[in-house]
């Protein structure tokens, strides 16, 4: 991450904070461990071989700490968000639209790298991003990252699309029919910036240079597109697993999708592939965060060091599709292969735009913030 933008996104946060304290001090010890700890995870993340025995980096974890794993997935970022405030649970995989509201809100709390050996492994554009890094403070440890890819089929595009223009205008695709009906979009006011994206370049006479940074005029544009696209999507998607159904049995043949599913339809043997279209986009680096009430710190921070684990970073990016955040994973894991890290795109990391949560003070000046974003996103899926 380069030294400016880092700079900008931590002013943009310090605006966002103004007036709030920051959560309590980090650990200085690790003790024994409290017999369980309780996630909060994207599905696919944790897995302890229920689904596939092979994809299993809970049950060592548990045999050597005598910490019981429960895992409650949620299918959105504010749904993630919900889930912390409502309390109860130790830690969170959060992507960048959802760690700084967690670290504003007082959800989470510093975490003491020092007690995580593991963490010196850790990718250096990674290290001290500040979708999770404020004050000079870690606020959880890199779990895995990617992007938001295009999903498709393969019956209907002997080629892969360029563009996201697929998803976004009405238009007959290559098998003759029209788009209508057949195609998805996000359940989540954060696809509003992949609306952004396209527009970056389909209109650049708008002035977007940031997804997450629109002013009044700008953000009118991609509402636009959002209610135009309405009356294309058969279906907005946020359950990975439905999402699957749906390119299994509804006709579903273009959306925005993760590499989880992508997986997991390849795995059935469906006619699908995904691509990044020449727009770029958006994408996700998700962080294991530490909430501020954890009842059992000491198996969670067990927990942050197992997950840095080269093997265990290596298998998720093998089941997710996704990219470990530990380099040394792309050597370590069977699962994964030799070529597994250049598959999932371990070099696209500059043409990522990563989520974050919009502020209304931005680098560009004022900008609409994320409430907006949420409130309108609702609108325009409602019809």
């Amino acid at each position: 991450m380069k030294p400016m933008l880092r700079t900008c996104i931590a002013l943009t946060v310090s605006a966002a904070f103004c007036g709030q304290a920051l959560a309590q001090s980090a650990m200085t010890a690790v003790g024994d461990g409290e017999g369980e700890v309780r996630i909060v995870a994207w599905p696919g993340y944790i897995e302890r071989g229920e689904t596939d025995k092979a994809y299993d980096w809970v049950s060592e974890f548990e045999t050597a700490t005598g910490c019981k794993v429960s895992v409650k997935t949620a299918a959105t970022s504010d749904e993630m968000v919900t889930l912390m405030n409502q309390g109860g649970f130790d830690l969170v995989t959060a992507s960048g639209d959802a760690s700084l509201r967690l670290v504003a809100g007082k959800k989470v709390q510093p975490v003491n790298t020092s007690l995580i050996p593991s963490f010196a492994k850790v990718d250096s554009r990674l290290q001290d991003a500040p979708w999770y890094t404020v004050g000079g403070e870690h606020y959880g440890v890199p779990y895995q990252w990617g992007p938001n890819v295009l999903l498709y089929s393969t019956e209907v595009f002997k080629e892969a699309p360029t563009s996201w223009g697929v998803v976004f205008e009405p238009q007959d695709l290559p098998d003759g029919k029209p788009n209508q009906g057949r195609v998805q979009a996000y359940d989540g006011a954060i696809y509003i910036a992949d609306a952004a994206n396209y527009l970056m370049t389909k209109k650049p006479e708008l002035g977007i240079k940031n997804p997450y940074e629109l002013n009044e005029e700008q953000y009118a544009a991609v509402l636009e597109l959002l209610k135009g696209q309405r009356a294309l999507v058969g279906r907005y998607w946020h359950d990975a697993a439905v999402q699957v159904d749906d390119f299994k049995t509804e006709g579903v043949v273009a959306s925005s999708s993760w590499p989880f599913q992508v997986n997991t339809l390849l795995a059935d043997k469906r006619p699908v592939a995904s691509t990044i279209p020449a727009e770029g986009a958006t994408g996700w680096a998700d962080t294991t965060m530490l909430a501020t009430d954890a009842a059992h710190p000491n198996c969670a921070y067990k927990w942050m060091e197992h997950s840095l684990s080269p093997k265990v970073q290596g298998d998720v990016a093998a089941w997710f599709g996704s990219v470990p955040v530990v380099p040394d994973a792309c050597k370590a894991s069977d699962l994964l292969g030799a070529e597994g890290c250049a598959t999932n795109g371990f070099e696209n990391f500059d043409k990522i735009k990563f989520w974050r949560t919009p502020t209304a003070q931005c680098e560009a000046g004022t900008c609409v913030p994320y409430s907006r974003w949420v409130s309108d996103y609702i609108a325009v899926m409602g019809g």
